[in-house]
């Protein structure tokens, strides 16, 4: 690995670390086609989807078998979800600024495999994708 490489390692690691909460950089993503192959794929293991809009906002219409903690609480209670830190986690908001932070925190607390969904549940819901209200 050339130095610009482990210099760009080690700033991205900074600011995951330190700079968790910023809703806006990069972090890894999937676009709702992909989400939805998943969704459609795992019968029997269903994807681990984690939903960080407020209750009211996932009332309103949400994807089916997700966890609703919004990213204000998801600190707080990180260890209260029922995920398996080894597989994948899908974070989801409404444009994909929220979910950033709740990729970081995912990340910080030993899961490995995070993605947000692209473009949130608006993307969604733009390309006509089921979703459920409460």
């Amino acid at each position: 690995m050339t130095r610009h490489h482990e210099g760009f390692s080690f700033m991205a690691d900074f600011m995951t670390k330190y700079f968790w909460w910023l809703p806006f950089g990069s972090v890894p993503e999937l676009d709702a086609e992909e989400l939805a192959r998943i969704i459609n794929k795992r019968a029997r293991n269903k994807p681990q989807l984690l939903d960080v809009r407020t209750e009211q906002e996932w009332n309103r219409g949400h994807i089916k078998n997700t966890v609703n903690i919004p990213v204000g609480n998801l600190k707080a209670q990180i260890h209260s979800l029922p995920f398996d830190k080894s597989r994948p986690v899908y974070a989801i908001c409404r444009s994909a600024h929220r979910s950033i932070p709740a990729v970081r925190i995912l990340q910080l607390n030993g899961y490995k495999d995070v993605k947000q969904l692209q473009g949130g549940m608006s993307a969604w819901q733009l390309r006509g994708f089921p979703v459920r209200s409460e």
